[in-house]
């Protein structure tokens, strides 16, 4: 926290945290523990003459004992609330784990004369990376054996890999900690030996230049962890001689590098929330010039790519929807492009793909994603039919420029992860894989269905829901309803074989599309931030309002789940609303909205004034504090509620939803369960592996069947 911005003023207290209450909960399973009571140390916090107190801002002391200990008190009592569970618990685990093929393997793609791929062996957390040259039928080569990597370490996640332009080099980064901070090794393919240098504190992000020789990268801040230096490492060199090859000194600005489609460029992208930057430089040329694509300029964004003589650029200037233009690589100044796919008032323009006959665009309208094929010569354009009411699809894996063949997946609430191949001259379409689930499911027992609520403005805000066929609108099935609302990250309906578990107990699983997201295009998505944010939280609480008057359900049989800005949205609504929700699953929730948009040595906080403002600003601050969930916990009933945090988060820090726990316990005035979890060993996406995350999926479930019994 900057001292220009919050005056602090500290207030002796006495360290008290009993672990006391749990004494005889063991021995005696009658007795109920008495919750955690967390210390108060007021501190006052004063912004534009407006003064806060917060009596738990001590919780942010990492590693300190004290806060550490009374973590662990949180977590024993929600271990002692939740013991009688374990049998349920267990269950649920061993009915998703039974829904998953174990030996499961993704469908190759070719690249550069390898098919490459991942499969998992039974009863492995990890994949295994391979590929095989020229044919399928051709010997495994393993690149990556990632539960052989992950012995050791309670939390392991491979960040992201690059081959060499010859073929003979993989470097890839891993993280071990769970703070997305990720450390770059490169493996000589053909001898198995790991280079002796390590690349510590990266984004992850990694591409090797045409020489073979050179790894561009992005290195993190170590305070607020922003990527913003690029470097250049040469093989076999000691990481500290690296030369920095670009630094973002803008702290609203995030940095990534990456290699064109066709091979030519090393690509710096430079990305606020409205606002983008491309630098590129010749990749044969490693230690050549780099060049501005076009400079940044306050609200233009553009997302670029390399295809023959130019670059095609995805943009929005006079274009909110974005459109497609195309620049050459000579002079690629914003005043030389020229346009290739014209603005559309009704069509999101989301991403594009290039080859050399066709040009593929991934467009959204009405909330659903649209896959069109253009033709370069004929000019002519078709679109792939999808065939149900809601769905989800996308471009996949296409690095050939020259191939006829399409790539995408595709999924639905009732139709597993789904992987074809399209021909875009004779609209032939093949099924190459869709994901197993074992045992007894059949996808025509479940209907999926799309909905519409009116907001309070009059807006029109969709929702897709899936249950099982044969429930009846009596208002009394109980219901998990989700929604995210922010970034401008559409809540896409997918497919999930553990979602199962609570559509055979006879749920209604709804997804509110809400404003903030992009499903209905970029101005749903401007209608739901910064000083419109309410929206957001008044549209979710619409769409549950629609679900009870057409006989879904009803207050006293609806979960409702969010996790970190979707947990914000779980926090404002039950602040609004707390007798609309029988319970509350808030999943690494951002609850601490001023306090932490105040302090710029968060990571994240500087990137986002473009999404929930600056409340340096009087405006912000006022409106911020309107909605933020931790200060606006009053004295009135709330639903009960499960909580959850990871110790190691750099998104969301864990002391948001511990003080937010922490003045729920000391404002609410019903007794209804409120448990809070946090897990020391991760971070903000919860535990690595493959079935481990199952274990906090089923704690979720339990804890939603308990509270509608």
């Amino acid at each position: 926290m900057k001292q220009r911005f919050v005056l602090f003023i500290l207030v002796p207290a006495v360290w008290l945290i009993s672990l006391s209450i749990f004494s005889g909960c063991v021995k005696n399973q009658k007795a109920m523990p008495k919750p955690p009571v967390a210390i108060k140390i007021e501190k006052k916090l004063v912004m534009h003459g407006h003064e806060r107190m917060d009596p738990y801002y001590w919780m942010n002391q990492r590693d300190d004992q004290k806060v550490i200990g009374y973590l662990e008190t949180e977590n024993a009592y929600t271990d002692a609330m939740m013991a009688h569970t374990k049998d349920l618990q267990k269950l649920l685990y061993d009915e998703m784990l039974s829904r998953i093929r174990q030996d499961d393997e993704s469908v190759p793609y070719k690249k550069d004369g390898y098919y490459y791929y991942y499969r998992y062996e039974q009863g492995k957390e990890y994949p295994i990376h391979c590929r095989r040259k020229d044919r399928l039928e051709d010997p495994e080569e393993i690149l990556l054996n990632v539960n052989e990597m992950a012995e050791g370490h309670e939390f392991f996640s491979l960040g992201s890999y690059d081959i060499s332009t010859n073929n003979q080099l993989i470097a890839y980064s891993v993280d071990t900690v769970s703070r997305r901070l990720y450390s770059i090794h490169i493996k000589d393919l053909a001898t198995g030996e790991v280079f002796p240098e390590t690349i510590a504190n990266t984004s992850g992000s990694v591409a090797w230049a045409n020489d073979n020789r050179t790894l561009f990268y992005v290195a993190r801040d170590e305070v607020t962890l922003l990527p913003c230096k690029v470097y250049r490492h040469l093989l076999g060199t000691d990481p500290a001689e690296d030369v920095l090859v670009y630094e973002e000194k803008d702290p609203t600005f995030s940095t990534s590098c990456f290699k064109t489609k066709s091979k030519r460029f090393i690509m710096i992208g430079l990305f606020s929330s409205i606002t983008t930057e491309y630098r590129f430089l010749e990749a044969d040329d490693p230690s050549g010039a780099i060049r501005v694509l076009t400079p940044r300029e306050r609200g233009l964004e553009y997302y670029a790519d390399h295809f023959a003589g130019h670059f095609y650029i995805r943009t929005n200037p006079g274009a909110k929807n974005f459109m497609l233009m195309k620049a050459p690589i000579g002079d690629p100044a914003r005043e030389n492009w020229e346009e290739v796919i014209p603005h559309r008032k009704d069509v999101l323009l989301e991403e594009f793909e290039v080859f050399d006959r066709y040009l593929v665009l991934s467009e959204k309208k009405d909330g659903l994603t649209q896959l069109r094929i253009m033709d370069w010569e004929q000019k002519a354009g078709h679109y792939i039919p999808f065939g149900e009411e809601t769905y989800s699809a996308w471009l996949s894996v296409n690095p050939d420029f020259s191939s006829e063949w399409l790539r995408f997946g595709y999924t639905s609430l009732t139709t597993p992860v789904s992987t074809y191949d399209y021909n875009m001259a004779n609209y032939e379409k093949i099924l190459l894989k869709r994901d197993p689930v074992l045992g007894d499911f059949d996808p025509s027992c479940y209907e999926a269905r799309r909905l519409y609520a009116s907001a309070p403005d009059g807006a029109s805000v969709p929702i897709s829901l899936v249950y099982r066929k044969g429930i009846q609108l009596d208002g009394k099935n109980p219901a998990w309803i989700t929604g995210y609302g922010s970034y401008g990250s559409s809540y896409d309906p997918n497919f999930s074989s553990v979602r199962l578990s609570l559509l055979d107990r006879g749920f209604v699983y709804a997804i509110a599309h809400i404003r903030g997201g992009e499903e209905m295009g970029y101005d749903w998505y401007e209608q739901g931030k910064m000083l419109n944010k309410k929206n957001t939280f008044t549209d979710f609480i619409a769409c549950v309002e629609r679900l009870i008057a057409l006989n879904y359900t009803d207050p006293d049989h609806i979960i409702i789940n969010g996790g970190s800005a979707g947990g914000l949205l779980m926090g404002a609504v039950v602040n609004m609303r707390p007798d609309l929700f029988r319970g509350v699953i808030a999943e690494v929730p951002f609850v601490d909205v001023v306090t932490t948009m105040l302090d710029e040595s968060i990571p994240l906080t500087t990137g986002e004034y473009d999404e929930w403002g600056n409340p340096s600003e009087k405006a912000y601050y006022d409106y911020m504090l309107s909605y933020s969930p931790y200060d606006n916990v009053e004295a009135k009933d709330y639903p009960a509620m499960l909580v959850t945090a990871g110790y190691h988060d750099s998104q969301v820090q864990y002391w948001e939803p511990a003080k937010w726990v922490a003045r729920l316990r000391d404002r609410k005035t019903d007794d209804n369960l409120l448990l809070f979890k946090i897990n020391m060993d991760y971070g903000h996406g919860g535990a690595s592996g493959r079935f481990k995350r199952f274990e906090e999926i089923a704690l979720e479930y339990a804890f939603a069947l308990e509270v509608l019994k």
